[in-house]
């Protein structure tokens, strides 16, 4: 009667192990789905270099976006001065 009595608790940890790669496997997903699993292939797959000029002229650094933000500013802070020109232009004095 105690062979019954040992087997359960082996039983038992075979059953958490099971349900720990079950929830593991699913985590991996949800991870892959969301984009913060990284998967080796698709890193390979987009590590690749583009494949022509229009590709790569497409393809947005950091620094050139840091400059185009700063372009950008400059042209609303620009629009806001003419807007102010021309509000106080149209107020009688």
């Amino acid at each position: 009667m105690a062979f019954p009595h040992r087997q359960k608790g082996w039983l038992g940890l075979i059953g958490l192990v099971f349900a720990l790669v079950i929830v593991a496997l699913l985590a991996r997903t949800i991870l892959k789905e969301y984009g913060l699993f990284k998967d080796p292939e698709a890193q390979a797959k987009s590590a690749k270099a583009p494949a022509n000029e229009t590709e790569q002229a497409a393809s947005v650094t950091p620094r050139n976006a840091l400059e185009r933000a700063r372009e950008l500013q400059g042209q609303v802070q620009q629009q806001a001065i003419d807007e102010e020109k021309r509000i106080d232009a149209a107020i009688p004095k």
